[in-house]
């Protein structure tokens, strides 16, 4: 065998170098794995103690919570609805039962049936599957109010209301996390904060015809029974929140990213209509499908989604072994009375309908169409059409974005990034990654900002403010610059608008939350949640309560831009107003004007851009552009084979 030949210079690294750094990764491995796992010191979790002066008397009971943080009070897992189980699947909610001893509150409820993340620090690949988390019984919320003797609360002038809705898409997430923590909000500002559980993937938003010929009424009928169940939680809030110390006259009902589009929904469903006074919407959007996406057929006309109820119902039969083939579970579902259908589908576990919904791309993700255009309980119309028809609740409204919101799916692109253990990342092509995400983020920022606010401005009914966040003091980590890998990114503001710094990853928070950013990241937080919950308390954000903040203007439309507050650190020029918006056209225009690209590549960056639109269709292709995109006809694949909506 040919010697190899070694380059001038080079030396061959001895054994012993080579078995040093393979034991120093190794070890280095372990370190990461145990950091994942515990986060910091060994100690036992500690089991809160009731506190007396918590209990109160709700419809449904006593209850008792215990002293938290913040000189508040916490009451965890209090039911609200009746579990969603066996005939109650895919039923609209009922109220919870009456409970004859003093309920214990001092816990968690589980949360509601999702895919499990994986286990850190190994990221699951495109070809790997997930377990499953969640109980159906799920159905529960939690309260942190500020601490006040029992025969105070209702005495006192009565506090602000904070609900707050999670994200995850509709398809996973809990108010059940340290992440959602409403004790520091509530305690330094003077409001209560309440966050619940609802129903998410399939078993949160099913429209099918079957379902439609047992329901009680036009709005069981729609198919959202996620929706459903946030709308029974505002109305368990208006009838106990006072025994908290919340006002019922004065609830904000604020969501990021799924959690912020729930929040539109609920201002077009009427039946939600008083159980709120204000919406605070981050980084979501107006996006939801028709009922004929949600439940038709591939080759149906109209045609559904390919995880609409049709297809998923035949592939149920085909895996359940009741028919031997697709062709045969076609037929068979056609021929189901639909009592025998439903009584199929609700006998079957939730992992097995969970199962049925695995994107084709990434089975650890599910592709379920929620949010359904059904004509009772949401607009069958465009939503921003139905905004501007005055069809929204007439409330007050904060919603903004983050600046850098795709980095933050865009670092977990094994196309875009090498990343290791969990904590080493790579970006592979460094201009190529900071144009995508910046061309994603401001298109998000059409929708969860521009759309919305130039729609809600155009009623003149109620006051619109607009936010952008831009804090990304990131500190290196093991040689990758965080503040370009993740920036300002999507769900990134949450930590402060809680005040808790938790990422939902010890090691994450332990790296990018470093003691050099703590003041800074203190101050801009304790800003926040004073315009959170100014806003909350008024209907204005105004100065937070404080005089040395600037005054918080409504949004303005016009063509110098919108007005928005931008949130950032004073070393990036602090919290400040600004002129600024960004349109569609905009974002098209920066692609024809990028230097280095030629039009096939400015085409398939269009592409990538908007063709998980809802509305979007390849009839759109050939105008895309300055020059146009036609060629992409002969290339892209449909929207439905690609998971577009």
């Amino acid at each position: 065998m040919a010697e190899t030949e070694e380059q001038p210079g080079w030396r061959r690294p001895s054994r012993s170098l080579v078995a040093l750094l393979v034991i120093l990764s190794l070890l280095l491995a372990f370190v990461v794995w145990a950091l994942h796992w515990w986060g910091g010191p060994s100690e036992a979790p500690v089991t809160p103690i009731a506190d007396v002066s918590s209990e109160r008397l709700l419809s449904g009971g006593g209850v008792v919570g215990f002293a938290a943080a913040h000189e508040t009070h916490a009451w965890l897992g209090i039911p609200y609805a009746r579990a969603p189980v066996g005939a109650l699947r895919w039923r609209a909610p009922q109220a919870a039962a009456a409970w004859v001893d003093t309920l214990d509150a001092l816990a968690f409820g589980p949360s509601c049936p999702q895919l499990s993340p994986a286990p850190a620090p190994v990221s699951v690949g495109a070809q790997e599957e997930e377990g499953h988390t969640g109980d159906e019984d799920c159905l529960s919320l939690n309260v942190w109010a500020p601490r006040r003797e029992p025969e105070v609360v209702t005495a006192a002038d009565p506090m602000p209301v904070i609900v707050w809705l999670h994200g995850g898409g509709n398809r996973r997430g809990t108010a059940s996390s340290s992440r959602f923590d409403g004790a520091r909000l509530a305690g330094s500002q003077g409001v209560v904060v309440v966050s619940l559980n609802y129903r998410l993937g399939p078993l949160g938003w099913l429209a099918h015809p079957a379902l439609r010929s047992e329901a009680g009424d036009p709005f069981e009928a729609s198919g959202n029974f996620g929706l459903l169940d946030q709308i029974e939680a505002l109305r368990w809030i208006r009838d106990n929140i006072a025994e908290f110390g919340g006002d019922p006259r004065n609830v904000t009902i604020m969501g990021a990213s799924a959690g912020a589009t729930d929040v539109f929904a609920l201002s077009l469903a009427p039946p939600a209509r008083g159980l709120f006074h204000r919406v605070i919407a981050q980084s979501g959007s107006t996006d939801a499908v028709s009922r004929a996406a949600a439940e038709n057929a591939l080759d149906a006309t109209p045609p559904g989604e390919r995880h609409a109820s049709a297809e998923i119902v035949v592939r149920l039969l085909e895996r359940a072994g009741v028919v031997p083939d697709r062709e045969a579970a076609r037929g068979y579902a056609a021929d189901l009375a639909p009592e025998d259908l439903l009584a199929f589908l609700r006998g079957l576990p939730a992992e097995e309908i969970l199962d049925a919904y695995r994107s084709p791309e990434n089975p650890a993700e599910l592709d379920v169409p929620t949010l359904i255009r059904d004509g009772a309980l949401l607009p069958t119309g465009d939503w921003l059409e139905e905004i501007r028809a005055g069809r929204f609740a007439r409330v007050p409204v904060l919603l903004g974005s983050n600046r850098d919101e795709m980095k933050r799916f865009l670092s977990q692109d094994p196309d875009h990034v090498q990343e290791g253990l969990g904590v080493f990342y790579r970006i592979r092509d460094r201009e190529d990654y900071l144009r995508r995400a910046r061309l994603h983020s401001d298109l998000w920022a059409v929708r969860a900002v521009t759309e919305p606010a130039r729609a809600l401005s155009e009623t003149n009914f109620s006051p619109v403010f607009a936010y952008r966040f831009d804090w990304d003091a990131l500190p290196r980590v093991f040689g990758q610059d965080m503040s370009a890998l993740l920036g300002a990114a999507h769900g990134f503001e949450l930590p402060f608008v809680f005040g808790t710094f938790d990422l939902g990853d010890p090691l994450k928070n332990r790296l990018l939350f470093t003691e050099e950013t703590q003041a800074e990241r203190e101050r801009l937080a304790e800003r926040m949640m004073a315009y959170w919950a100014t806003f909350a308390r008024e209907g204005r954000p105004g100065r937070g309560g404080r005089e040395d903040l600037p005054e918080w203007l409504p949004w303005a439309s016009g063509d110098g831009g919108g007005t928005t507050l931008l949130l950032d650190s004073e070393a990036d020029g602090g919290v400040r107003l600004a002129t600024t918006q960004v349109t569609r056209e905009q974002v098209i225009a920066s692609v024809d004007a990028e230097p280095g690209l030629d039009q096939a590549e400015k085409c398939a960056l269009l592409f990538d851009l908007f063709h998980r639109d809802p509305d979007w269709s390849l009839d759109m292709v050939p105008s895309l552009g300055a020059r146009g995109c036609a060629c992409l006809l002969y290339t892209s694949p449909s929207p439905r084979d690609s998971g577009g909506n």
